[in-house]
């Protein structure tokens, strides 16, 4: 296939969705560095200093270096690059991000004695750093879009597989990449259309159509055995530089999910043949990780019982501690805590696939418990007791578990790790209530199981924080 020259037009402008990423948060930094400069030096002149080192030396804490650092944490939601390229979500995190900074810059204010800290640096840093961060993320709105259309595709397979592939692309919002059709060698779907995507033609039409639409990427969508053919022509295609992604790499990349309808019955055993989950270096450090945030927690935990403790008894809520029995790594029952959210609560009450967002037996405080999700808040112990982790698939009854193995594939494989009290499902998708909503946590799971590094878990928790900080729990 001669289509190098038109494939590397494309390869020369391609970004990874890590480079994109890695683009973003640096734009982050720059701004708040940028914005801290800016404040220190309107601070200079409100207190008719000179802007000298001397000022640099005396007068700034080393701490105040450290504040678009801070900023960054709080903009950690809008990592997301498919939030990143919305303009409403980007306003929504920036407008957070800035809500947030501002809450804590008047408990300052109004709590630290006037002279002790720059609130004029600081006050200043929050604003000029808000809008400089907006007017970046506007750009690179423009750029993410830019980048999205010079990545052509073909889907490689008309099948199941290829169609809810489409299926994902029409639901996002960003479009990931510009689809510009399928391929399949069954003649029944030439000139039909999937999803308003049109079937193109079979391998024999590759070479001219990829020429003539100026194709950059292929993605293979054939689940079955693959026609010599059409291996021969994606082969061809590859050296002359057209970029190939399996079906599960770009389902991967647009959903973060693990497409676990389209994977053959032997997949879990070839995902983990080489290589253990969260295995090696990485599991000492995610214990480490837990036992630091399990002692910070505890303290919460002391302070906050007292209060907890007497809304739950104002409403008649006792025992104090709620305890059920879960299915911890390998299978192996452990005991977990909570604290009741319900009226009345048994082994079937709390938690598990009844328990639906507007349960009339929740009560108005147990509901205050679930929006900022202290009711999980006893888990700690768990933790300590190395039966969970704050980060991994959330616990689920024995009883549960055989329901759902028996109807959603490689369910029992979200056992191969610790629980989580938090998790990758839980920051997309929350409480699941039927076995459909089941299944799409599990793909959530399992992409986690799969991907899992110490970044990701660090995002895990700071969004966890931000659902806390936003009552998004149910």
């Amino acid at each position: 296939m001669e289509v190098r020259r038109q494939s590397n037009h494309y390869e020369r402008f391609r970004l990874q969705k890590s480079e994109q990423r890695f683009i973003l948060i640096l734009g982050d930094v720059l701004a708040g560095t940028i914005a801290l400069f800016l404040a220190l030096f309107i601070w200079a002149q409100a207190d008719a200093l000179d802007f000298t080192a001397a000022f640099f030396r005396d007068r700034v804490d080393t701490w105040f270096y450290f504040l678009p650092l801070f900023w960054v944490l709080l903009l950690v939601d809008t990592y997301d690059l498919g939030k990143a390229g919305k303009f409403k979500s980007t306003i929504k995190g920036v407008a957070i991000a800035l809500i947030i900074a501002a809450l804590a810059y008047l408990v300052v204010y109004f709590l630290v004695p006037p002279m002790s800290l720059p609130r004029v640096g600081v006050a200043v840093f929050i604003i000029i750093t808000a809008v400089l961060t907006l007017i970046w993320r506007l750009i690179f709105i423009r750029m993410f879009k830019a980048v999205s259309q010079q990545k052509r595709v073909l889907i490689i397979g008309a099948g199941k597989a290829g169609t809810e592939l489409v299926k994902e692309v029409q639901k996002t919002d960003p479009k990931p990449f510009n689809l510009i059709g399928l391929i399949d060698d069954d003649p029944l779907k030439l000139n039909t259309r999937i999803l308003d995507v049109p079937v193109l033609g079979g391998h024999k039409m590759m070479e001219p159509i990829t020429e003539k639409l100026g194709v950059s990427d292929f993605i293979i969508a054939i689940s079955h055995e693959m026609n010599p053919g059409m291996l021969h022509t994606i082969l061809d295609a590859q050296e002359a530089g057209i970029e190939l992604t399996t079906l599960q790499e770009a389902y991967e990349g647009i959903t973060g999910r693990v497409p676990i309808d389209l994977l053959p019955p032997d997949w879990v055993v070839r995902a983990f043949l080489d290589r253990k989950p969260n295995s090696g270096f990485y599991r000492i450090y995610k214990r480490l990780l837990d036992l630091f945030i399990a002692i910070i927690g505890l303290i919460g935990l002391i302070i906050l019982f007292p209060f907890i403790a007497l809304g739950l008894l104002l409403e008649g809520n006792v025992p104090i501690i709620f305890k059920q029995e879960r299915l911890g790594r390998g299978g192996k029952p452990y005991t977990i805590y909570k604290f009741p959210t319900m009226r009345k609560h048994n082994s079937e009450d709390e938690g598990g696939l009844v328990t639906a967002e507007k349960d009339p037996r929740i009560t108005k405080f147990g509901k205050l418990l679930r929006k900022t999700h202290l009711d999980e808040l006893p888990q700690i112990l768990n933790v300590i007791r190395g039966e969970m982790s704050f980060v991994g698939p959330r616990p689920e009854r024995s009883e549960l578990v055989q329901v759902f193995q028996s109807g959603v594939p490689f369910y029992r494989t979200r056992m191969l790790v610790k629980p989580g009290i938090t998790g990758w499902a839980q920051i997309h998708q929350g409480y699941a209530e039927t076995v459909a909503e089941t299944s799409i946590k599990l793909e959530y799971d399992l992409y986690y199981i799969m991907h899992a590094n110490i970044w990701m878990d660090i995002t895990i928790l700071l969004r966890t924080v931000g659902s806390v900080l936003g009552f998004k729990g149910r």
